[in-house]
């Protein structure tokens, strides 16, 4: 109710402003903003406020362009601009994103004006004409500028009042005075170029006039929908400041809007085609974090996924080292208590038991460091001790299968900047899939060959992972490396699709160097100058 009476309000005051003078019972007005803020409340909240404008209708027929139509004239006058809008408003807003976030939004807003505004002056002049107050010669003189003015209306005032709308909860006076600069700078131009239309005859002014399509375009390119909006609003005020101010007829002032209306759709085309461009940077950055998210999500799972196969070995491994310590600090508190004074074997009782749990510790360690979970580490790392540590984590299950596990890399490999725990996980994923291959193969000699070796051209540093498993099918190796490609029943075929995401964040490559039975062998190497996460 408050709305519609601020908006009753704001409809009587806007025709009075913009009101030229009456041509036999219709308003010649080539600028009619009102019109432009009423049919912007009806496409925000329904076409039910068409009443507000049937109400405005009446009141301002009667306040300000003290008409002498009889009664049931004014009311049909009423009807038929409420009725022909509402209508257009009631077909478009169930197809208008009243956000006007797409240029097919504003088309579809400028038709709808420029339809609504031809069928309320045909109706018009239809009811006058029936009445003889119009006769055929009077229709161009009488509904060009009432069809031109309601349709510039909508066109300027409409968006702005949308945006508006939407954006007063946002709006802050910290903005208000950041933007203020710029808005006096625009106002400035606007009168200057105003200022260069006056001095000319109205021939040169229409020539002149395109002067505006500059600021009009920077607005909308720099802020987008809202600055167009903005640009036009004050272009438009000022340019009918100037018309009244020199006293220009109707047909000129008519002649003036129609430029506008060019104007407009040329600024409103280019603020929402920006608007349009930073949705799509903003989508575009949004998918890209939301990637990074779950190709992180999707790394921890294959971790879990590998350790999840690993867990009974590494408990069997962990156990040992536990249950010897136990027998060793039995044994030394046996010593104790009986007082024999052998307190060299206690100490060497000790000792072991000491290194038998730092051993247990330290494979606890590697795991809890391959779970973590965060932003990638860069260090700097030998490879040799970075292939031991996965063997350590790993080997327990291989001694398991009764698969022989040998590593042949030098101690003296030049170092690697780059994320330990990445590089590890590709050293297990492809370890464990060997394991994984060999199992299946079912073959008692099972064995795994984990090598290194510096290259040449580019300078790099090579970890081939061999083993003499059943091998890789030709089909299954085309896409060995796409998401969700697995020969296992219960695997996620994540594994070789994150070692190839991590290799390359390291700015190197890993692939298949054979997949034969017997003799299958991935590699992936890491540039030494550039080897580092991303």
């Amino acid at each position: 109710m408050t709305a519609g009476i601020a908006f009753l309000v704001a409809f009587v005051a806007l025709e009075w402003v913009s009101f030229i003078h009456e041509y036999k019972g219709l308003p010649v007005t080539p600028w009619n903003p009102g019109l432009g803020v009423v049919f912007a409340l009806m496409l925000y909240s329904g076409a039910r406020y068409g009443v507000v404008l049937f109400v405005g209708v009446l009141v301002a027929e009667i306040a300000v362009l003290r008409t002498n139509l009889p009664w049931p004239f004014i009311i049909g006058v009423a009807t038929i601009i409420a009725t022909g809008y509402s209508a257009v408003a009631f077909v478009v807003r169930r197809r208008l994103d009243v956000g006007l976030n797409h240029l097919r939004d504003v088309m579809l807003l400028l038709a709808a004006g420029a339809v609504g505004a031809l069928l309320v002056a045909l109706f018009l002049t239809l009811l006058l004409i029936a009445d003889e107050k119009l006769s055929i010669a009077d229709v161009f003189v009488a509904s060009g500028p009432l069809l031109v003015g309601d349709a510039i209306g909508i066109a300027v005032v409409t968006p702005l009042v949308l945006r508006f709308i939407l954006h007063v909860p946002h709006i802050s006076l910290q903005t208000l005075r950041a933007f203020a600069p710029e808005v006096a700078l625009y106002v400035a131009v606007v009168l200057l170029f105003l200022w260069f239309i006056g001095l000319t005859e109205s021939e040169s002014g229409f020539k002149l006039f395109y002067l505006f399509f500059l600021p009009v375009v920077v607005a909308a390119i720099r802020y987008g929908l809202d600055g167009a909006c903005l640009g036009l609003a004050l272009t438009q005020l000022g340019l009918v400041g100037l018309l009244h101010l020199h006293g220009y007829d109707a047909n000129v002032f008519t002649e003036f809007q129609i430029l506008m209306l060019v104007l407009t759709a040329t600024g409103l085309t280019v603020g929402v085609t920006v608007n349009e461009r930073q949705q799509a940077d903003r989508a575009v950055r949004e998918v890209e974090a939301l990637l990074r998210t779950k190709e992180a999500e999707a790394d921890q799972a294959a971790r879990f996924n590998l350790v999840s196969s690993m867990a009974s070995a590494l408990a069997h491994e962990i156990n040992q080292p536990i249950t010897a310590a136990r027998a060793l600090g039995r044994a030394a508190q046996h010593l104790l208590h009986n007082d024999s004074g052998s307190q060299a074997r206690i100490d060497d009782n000790l000792t072991t038991m000491i290194a038998q749990i730092d051993h247990a510790a330290s494979v606890v360690k590697r795991m809890r460091e391959f779970l973590r979970r965060g932003e990638p580490h860069v260090s700097t790392i030998n490879v040799r001790a970075l292939i031991d540590d996965a063997v350590v984590l790993v080997g327990a299950e291989a001694s398991g299968a009764a698969i022989r596990l040998e590593v042949d890399a030098s101690p003296d490999l030049p170092m690697l900047h780059a994320d330990r725990v990445q590089l590890q996980q590709v050293i297990l994923n492809l370890v464990q899939n060997s394991i994984d291959a060999i199992a299946s193969s079912g073959r008692g000699d099972g064995r795994i060959r984990v090598t290194a070796a510096v290259l040449d051209d580019p300078p790099r540093v090579e970890i081939a992972v061999a083993d003499n498993g059943a091998g890789i099918a030709p089909a299954l190796a085309e896409r060995l490396f796409e998401p969700l490609t697995t020969s296992k029943q219960d695997g996620l075929g994540l594994g070789l699709s994150i070692c190839a995401t991590i290799v390359q964040s390291h700015h190197g490559r890993l692939w298949l160097q054979s997949g034969a039975p017997g003799a299958t062998e991935f590699r992936f190497w890491l540039p030494l100058q550039q080897a580092s996460a991303s």
